[in-house]
């Protein structure tokens, strides 16, 4: 049995991950579905205080108090940028590093720099609610670039999606303990339309064959749940 951490990417929650980890737990695995602070049904302690580093430290807790080691960590899109803070701060607690088509940022990079035509266009349409600029708005079109087209599916997120503070996007990482997280064994799981030529090559060399394309939209794990369930199970058989 192996042990999963799957982290959520902007204006989601844990709810993204449930028929991933029906699936996995269906096999024998431990699956950790957490959801950042200020997002899905932990929307209620949004506050000024929420950026990065907290929705880091929501998961680096999450590994100390459940005593979790050798996990496989999968970040989806934003939770790229917090996998790899949980890596750097918990190096000796993570045995592998998964990028669900998620940002993969260097040291002193925000997801603003990594992405920035992008998050410039959802600020764009940002708004301040109680004194924090919020983005992702829940019904302003974000859908199209989520990548899901069937109906059902569609229906089922769309209530569960909530905005997500602006400074978590344009915080930058700091990271204090590179070398060693950079070691981390590190997969990349991709949309291949999401991604141009030289993004694939460069990810490829990364990977060290550790790469695979999915022809989905961007939220794989809602649109293609058994196969991303498939290539994370095949993470946890390649370690043993």
């Amino acid at each position: 049995m192996a042990t999963y951490v799957l982290v959520h990417g902007g204006g989601h929650g844990g709810w993204c991950w449930q028929a991933v980890a029906r699936r996995m737990r269906a096999r024998g695995q431990e699956v950790y579905t957490p959801t950042l602070t200020g997002l899905g049904e932990r929307a209620h302690l949004l506050s000024a205080a929420v950026d990065l580093e907290l929705q880091i430290t929501d998961v680096v807790k999450l590994l100390e108090f459940e005593d979790l080691r050798d996990v496989i960590l999968v970040g989806h899109s934003y939770g790229g940028m917090v996998i790899t803070g949980v890596a750097d701060r918990a190096t000796e607690r993570v045995g592998q590093l998964v990028y669900l088509d998620a940002a993969y940022p260097q040291n002193g990079q925000s997801l603003v720099d990594h992405a920035g035509p992008m998050m410039l266009a959802a600020r764009a349409r940002s708004r301040v609610v109680d004194g924090i600029e919020l983005v992702l708005f829940p019904g302003e079109d974000p859908l199209n670039y989520y990548g899901v087209t069937d109906p059902a599916q569609l229906a089922w997120m769309k209530p569960k999606l909530t905005p997500h503070p602006w400074q978590c996007f344009e915080q930058k990482l700091v990271l204090r303990n590179e070398a060693a997280m950079r070691a981390i064994p590190q997969s990349f799981i991709c949309c291949s339309f999401h991604m141009d030529d030289a993004g694939r090559a460069a990810l490829k060399a990364l990977a060290k064959g550790r790469y695979w394309e999915v022809d989905t939209g961007h939220d794989l794990m809602i649109s293609e749940p058994e196969k991303v369930a498939e290539l994370l199970l095949g993470l946890a058989v390649e370690r043993g």
